[in-house]
C-alpha cells in the first residue's frame, strides 16, 4: 500500500497534503509516515503520523468521519442562524409595511405635487451610430513572379544548350507574368465592384439613419409640443386639460405599490368643481403580517398576522388618508386655480362573502372647497376626525363595506359617445380602405369590433371626433379573464406608423383606466413602434390584420397604399 485514500461526503472542503516519510539514520528503513489534512470551511487542521501506512489510513478514516459529522452539525447551526436572520429580516419588513399604512398622508406632505412640465418632455438624443459597421474592402496586390536565371551545367553548355535553356526559362517567366497580370486584373476588378457596393451600402446606411433621426426629432418635437399645448390649455382653464392635469397628478402619486390606482375624473367648468371617483384598496390586499418566526424543528418560517380588529382599523385609517391625500395633491398641484371645489367619492370593489359575487360600494364621500381645505394643517390632524369635521359622509364602519349614498353622484355615462353609423355594408373588393374618409374608417373599425365582441355580449361605442386624435372607440368586453374596457384607435394611414402614435395610445389607455388598447391602421408599424408596444397591454393591427378581421366576418376589401397616396396628391 503506497497511497492514502480520503473518503468523505464533502470531499471538496478537505485539502489533503502529500504523504511524507521519515527514515532512519542509515537511510534503509522508514520510521514514520506523515500526512497533513485541512477542512477549508470549518478552518480545521490536523497532522497525522503512523509507523505504517495502514495505520495512517485508519487514522485518516477516523478523522474524516469525525469531520463529516461536525460539518453536518455546522451546516445545521448555519441554517438555524440563516433562518433566524431571514425571520428577523422578514419581520422588520412586515413591520415597516404596517407602519407605512399610518404614513400615507404624511408622505405626500413632503412632496411637491406640482406637475414638472419639463420632465414630461422627451429630451433624449437619437442613437446615431459612430461608424459604419462593415469594414471597407481592402485590395492587397500579390507579388509579381520574379525571373530566376536557370543554372546551366557544364555539359549543357558544352552541348550548346545554354541559350535554349535560358530562352525556355524566360518564356515560362513571361507566361507566369501574363497569368499573374490576369489574376491581378480580375482581383482589381472584383475589389472595385466590392468597394462600389460597400460605398453604396454605406451611403444607404447613413441615409437611413439621417431619415430615422429626422423622423425621431419630428416625433419628439410633436410630442413635446403637446406638453406645451396642454400646459397652455390648462392655464386658460380648458376642461379637458384640467382633467388631463389631474390625471397626471394622481398617476405621479406614489403609494409604494400598496395598490393599483384606479379612478374616474370629471370637471364642471362653470362651478370649478373637480369630481373624483377613486377605487380604494380593498381590505384583503392590505398587509397583515406582523412577525415571522423560524421553526427550528421543521426549518419553516411561520407568519403571525395582526388581529381582525387591527385589520379593520388599518383599512379605515388607509381609506380616510387616501381621501385627504388625494384632495391635497390635486389642490396643491392646481397652480392655475382652476379648481374651487373637489368631490371625492371613495369606492371599493370586493367579493361579497354572502353571495360570492363581486360587489361595489361607495364607502365615503367628501365635498370640500379650496379655502376650507387649505386652512387645515394636515401634519397635525387625525384623518377620520378631519374628514368628519369637513362634513364628509361615510359608513359607521368602513370595514363593513356598507355602501352609502354619496354627497353627489358622478355621471358615469361618457358624453363623448355618439351614435354609430353602418358602413361595412357599403364595402366590397373594389373599395380601397386606405382611401376612405377618416370618419367612415373609424365607423368601419367600430362595426368590425362590434361583430368580434357580439358573441360574448360586448359593446363598442364610437366617440366624438377630437382635435387631439385621442379615443376613436371604446369597447366593453364582459369576458371575466380577457375583457374589460378597451380603447380602440383607428389610423387610416398610407405611411408607416411611428412610435409616437403608439405612445399616445398607451397614454390614453392609462388615462381611461382601460385594460387594453388596440391600434388599427391600413399601413404598418415601424420597428420602434413594435418595440415600445412589447410587454404593454397594446395590440398593433396592420393592414393585413385588418383585412383578415374583415374576412373572418364575411367582408372583403382591399388596401392599396400607393393608389391612396397618388389620389391624395
Amino acid at each position: 500500500m503506497t497511497e492514502i485514500w480520503v473518503r468523505s461526503s464533502n470531499l471538496e472542503n478537505i485539502v489533503v497534503g502529500r504523504v511524507t516519510a521519515r527514515w532512519n539514520a542509515a537511510g534503509n528503513r522508514i520510521l514514520r509516515y506523515h500526512l497533513d489534512l485541512r477542512h477549508s470551511k470549518m478552518n480545521l487542521f490536523r497532522e497525522l503520523s503512523a509507523p505504517e501506512l495502514f495505520i495512517l489510513q485508519s487514522k485518516v478514516d477516523t478523522l474524516v468521519a469525525a469531520w463529516d459529522e461536525k460539518w453536518v452539525q455546522h451546516q445545521g447551526r448555519q441554517a438555524v442562524l440563516s433562518g433566524k436572520e431571514s425571520a428577523e429580516d422578514l419581520t422588520a419588513a412586515a413591520l415597516l409595511r404596517l407602519d407605512g399604512l399610518n404614513h400615507i398622508l404624511a408622505h405626500t406632505l413632503s412632496v411637491d405635487d406640482a406637475v414638472d412640465w419639463d420632465a414630461l418632455k422627451d429630451r433624449s438624443a437619437y442613437s446615431m451610430p459612430k461608424a459604419f459597421p462593415k469594414a471597407e474592402p481592402v485590395y492587397a496586390p500579390s507579388s509579381a513572379p520574379v525571373f530566376t536565371a536557370p543554372v546551366v551545367s557544364f555539359w549543357k553548355r558544352l552541348m550548346g544548350k545554354a541559350t535554349e535553356i535560358t530562352e525556355q526559362a524566360e518564356r515560362k517567366h513571361r507566361e507566369a507574368l501574363v497569368r499573374w497580370e490576369g489574376v491581378e486584373s480580375q482581383r482589381k476588378s472584383e475589389h472595385k465592384t466590392a468597394l462600389a457596393a460597400w460605398n453604396s451600402e454605406k451611403e444607404a446606411f447613413w441615409a437611413d439613419h439621417e431619415r430615422a433621426q429626422s423622423a425621431f426629432l419630428m416625433e419628439q418635437a410633436a410630442s413635446n409640443a403637446k406638453v406645451d399645448e396642454l400646459q397652455s390649455a390648462l392655464s386658460s382653464g380648458d376642461p379637458e386639460a384640467v382633467i388631463e392635469h389631474a390625471t397626471l397628478v394622481l398617476e405621479a402619486s406614489d403609494y409604494g405599490g400598496l395598490f393599483e390606482k384606479s379612478y374616474t375624473i370629471q370637471y364642471q367648468h362653470d362651478q370649478r368643481l373637480l369630481m373624483v371617483s377613486y377605487d380604494l384598496p380593498s381590505p384583503d390586499i392590505l398587509p397583515t403580517i406582523k412577525a415571522v418566526k423560524f421553526i427550528k424543528a421543521t426549518g419553516e418560517l411561520k407568519e403571525t398576522s395582526i388581529t381582525e380588529r387591527e385589520q379593520k382599523a388599518n383599512f379605515e385609517a388607509v381609506a380616510y388618508q387616501v381621501c385627504l391625500r388625494t384632495v391635497h395633491e390635486l389642490l396643491e398641484a392646481d397652480v392655475d386655480q382652476n379648481i374651487g371645489k373637489i368631490l371625492f367619492n371613495g369606492e371599493v370593489q370586493f367579493i361579497d362573502r354572502r353571495t360570492g359575487q363581486e360587489a361595489r360600494s361607495c364607502l365615503l364621500s367628501l365635498l370640500v372647497d379650496r379655502g376650507t381645505f387649505s386652512a387645515i394643517d394636515l401634519s397635525r390632524i387625525d384623518p377620520k376626525a378631519c374628514f368628519k369635521s369637513l362634513k364628509g359622509v361615510s359608513a359607521a364602519s368602513l370595514a363593513s363595506l356598507t355602501s352609502i349614498p354619496p354627497i353627489m353622484k358622478m355621471n358615469k355615462e361618457d358624453r363623448r359617445f355618439i351614435d354609430g353609423r353602418d358602413v361595412v355594408h357599403m364595402i366590397d373588393e373594389s373599395v380601397n380602405l386606405a382611401s376612405m374618409s377618416w370618419d367612415d374608417f373609424e365607423h368601419l373599425v367600430r362595426e368590425l369590433f362590434e361583430q368580434e365582441f357580439q358573441a360574448r355580449g360586448g359593446e363598442v361605442k364610437v366617440t366624438r371626433a377630437s382635435s387631439d386624435g385621442g379615443v376613436d372607440a371604446i369597447a366593453f368586453d364582459p369576458d371575466p379573464i380577457s375583457g374589460g374596457k378597451i380603447v380602440i384607435q383607428a389610423k387610416r394611414y398610407t405611411r408607416t406608423v411611428g412610435v409616437s402614435a403608439v405612445r399616445d395610445l398607451y397614454g390614453t389607455v392609462m388615462n381611461e383606466g382601460a385594460s387594453k388598447g388596440i391600434l388599427v391602421t391600413t399601413a404598418d408599424y415601424g420597428p420602434d413602434a413594435y418595440e415600445f408596444a412589447n410587454g404593454k397591454p397594446i395590440t398593433l393591427m396592420n393592414g393585413a390584420n385588418l383585412l383578415h378581421l374583415m374576412e373572418r366576418h364575411g367582408h372583403r376589401a382591399r388596401i392599396d397604399l400607393r393608389e391612396a397616396r397618388e389620389a391624395m396628391v
